[in-house]
């Protein structure tokens, strides 16, 4: 006889691993952290195989776990999609977006405010992160939808939106005064497209440079900037008004462009495919070149 996968079993391996911690996930579906172990384990003997290993203080799920997990979620989507057609009493619907910092002033705003008009009831969850990061989530099926940097021709996945020029940028106290000897680089963490774009453009026009700066934040980027500490690269959209393009004034090389790119989840429900197009139409109103 096939076996019969406990709900709350499956809705525990969806929660751990979208949450990265079974312990949060213990705190979020109200259950114990033996209990969840419990479940993991009934999981494990019904499929006949090793489905989480532990890897420092958590588990991490193996191979088959992830293959698991994905049919986790669609049956847990099922089950509720199912549960809210026929009136039933049942926590919210969450799906999740994924879009770096650069959009979380208008396009993620405006966004929820869309997808929130006609779905009231969902919960959705936001995150930030570099690109390698949100690709991954979204093969994942962590994320149901995200926008995403990818280098100007390279191809991938998704769909293209638009390309948008980099800028070098720098505050403007800090025009006036001469770079010396090596370009001072306030940059991302590595892994980064703006950083691999900013050293490729220098190394090409021969231009010495050092990092003054690495900081795994938007806000980090543009504090340093006004410390005037040295120069970022990003595109011009949502840069402070005290930040300005700086490249001609510090005779800069000349930057490539950057596509920005839709990336959907293969397993959208239908609030997810909601929350997916809402990002859409507000990314190319607000961030396409018109």
């Amino acid at each position: 006889m096939n076996p019969a996968f406990d709900m709350d079993a499956l809705r525990a391996v969806v929660a751990g691993i979208e949450l990265r911690s079974f312990a949060r996930a213990a705190v979020e579906l109200g259950r114990s952290q033996s209990a969840i172990s419990m479940q993991l384990k009934k999981l494990e003997q019904q499929a006949g195989t090793q489905l989480f290993v532990r890897k420092g203080r958590g588990l991490v799920p193996t191979e088959a776990g992830e293959a698991l997990a994905a049919y986790a979620r669609r049956i847990v989507a099922l089950n509720d999609e199912a549960a809210r057609a026929l009136g039933a009493a049942m926590s919210s619907e969450t799906v999740r977006l994924g879009l770096p910092q650069d959009f979380f002033d208008d396009v993620m705003p405006a966004t929820l405010s869309t997808f929130a008009g006609d779905h009231p009831g969902v919960h959705v969850e936001v995150r930030a992160g570099p690109n390698h990061t949100l690709g991954d989530e979204i093969r994942a099926g962590r994320l149901d939808g995200a926008i995403v940097f990818f280098p100007q021709g390279a191809g991938g996945g998704g769909e293209l939106l638009c390309e948008l020029p980099m800028q070098w940028l720098a505050h403007k106290a800090f025009v006036d005064l001469t770079v010396q000897d090596r370009v001072p680089l306030v940059m991302f963490d590595h892994p980064c497209l703006f950083r691999q774009a900013t050293l490729a453009t220098l190394d090409r026009a021969d231009r010495r440079w050092r990092v003054s700066v690495t900081t795994p934040s938007l806000p980090g980027i543009w504090g340093a900037l006004r410390s005037k500490l040295g120069i970022a690269v990003r595109t011009g959209h949502g840069v402070p008004d005290d930040i300005v393009c700086a490249g001609d004034d510090l005779a800069l090389p000349k930057l490539p462009a950057i596509e920005l790119r839709m990336l959907r989840s293969q397993n959208a429900t239908p609030a997810a495919h909601a929350l997916c197009e809402a990002l859409h139409r507000e990314t190319i109103d607000r961030v396409a070149p018109h």
